[in-house]
């Protein structure tokens, strides 16, 4: 296989290259200055893409492949991808679903927990000298409240599970009932918004679901509510957002994504009711790797021409 081309469309994971360009004609698309010289010259050699969340495959770059046979997305989020125009063109698409889901849930609870009992606030606190003047303000208890999960697929039923233990009591918002599930289920966004304490977004970024998050849901959810999201970014009309965290709309927010990364809105910079962090969702050291083995078995089984291992399209 070594003489296969595959681009790779950005430096996501080094474990992942060094693989990669062991199996593989690697071409990093990151290093390539003059993009038209170099599609002119290798479009026909490349048979696969590997993207991820942030760069995937669009119309522009699938046309500019010729040759191109799949992509091979290192996330679950395939909305950086042009699905439609994939299946047309009869190009496989893989992603990495369930190994990332603990990881991704586990960091929920803890921006639960973090927003909640304002952790990073004291870690400033006592690294500041300020616990030398007085104890820390009062924060908020998070067993027992009151969790709203809109998206309940694999990450949104880890999230439920585990926010159980905290005997919190769990609803959600889906695009249909879910018979299966003994949780309670609400029609609308809004609806569950106020129904609940905490509103996680655990769900795919489609055009549908651009900016569930808006100002009608933020006001539901009130200035007793705070918001999580581990999905993606433009799930939430972030100025709304900043808005309602501002004015005091909402009581806070754990944000692990948003709409334009790495570029973050500087109105939350000053604001100790919000967790900030770099879309680390599936960040470890374990989780990536196995992401990154699923990713190659994927090429390798499609050029074998085996069944593909995580088959999207």
């Amino acid at each position: 296989m070594e003489t296969i081309g595959v681009l790779m469309t950005f430096p996501m994971n080094s474990y992942l290259e060094q693989e990669l360009d062991k199996r593989f004609n690697l071409f990093r698309m990151w290093t390539i200055p003059q993009k038209t010289d170099f599609f002119n010259k290798h479009s026909n050699s490349i048979r696969a893409v590997v993207g991820y969340a942030g760069a995937g495959a669009d119309r522009e770059l699938i046309d500019a492949l010729p040759a191109l046979e799949i992509v091979s997305s290192f996330s679950v989020g395939l909305d950086k991808v042009d699905l439609g125009y994939c299946k047309e063109k009869g190009i496989r698409v893989t992603n990495t679903p369930d190994v990332l889901t603990e990881d991704v849930a586990d960091l929920a609870i803890g921006l639960m927990l973090t927003t909640l009992r304002r952790i990073s606030e004291c870690d400033r606190y006592v690294r500041s000298g300020l616990w030398k003047k007085g104890d820390f303000k009062l924060t908020t208890k998070f067993s027992g409240k009151k969790v709203g999960i809109i998206g309940l697929g694999r990450i949104g039923t880890a999230i439920a599970e585990r926010a159980e233990a905290f005997n919190c009591p769990i609803s959600y918002y889906s695009r249909s009932e879910k018979p299966e599930s003994n949780y309670k289920y609400f029609p609308s966004v809004v609806e569950l918004a106020s129904h609940c304490d905490i509103l996680v977004v655990a769900c795919p970024l489609t055009e549908q679901t651009r900016h569930i998050v808006n100002r009608e849901v933020l006001d539901a959810l009130g200035p007793k509510g705070f918001l999580i999201n581990i999905g993606r970014g433009p799930h939430v009309d972030e100025p709304e957002l900043v808005a309602a965290l501002v004015e005091g709309r909402i009581a806070g927010a754990g944000l692990d994504v948003f709409e334009n990364e790495p570029h973050v809105p500087e109105e939350l910079f000053g604001l100790d009711n919000v967790v900030l962090l770099p879309h680390v969702g599936s960040g470890t050291v374990e989780t990536r790797n196995a992401m990154a083995d699923l990713v190659i078995g994927n090429l390798e089984a499609h050029f074998s021409k085996k069944p593909l291992l995580t088959p999207v399209v």
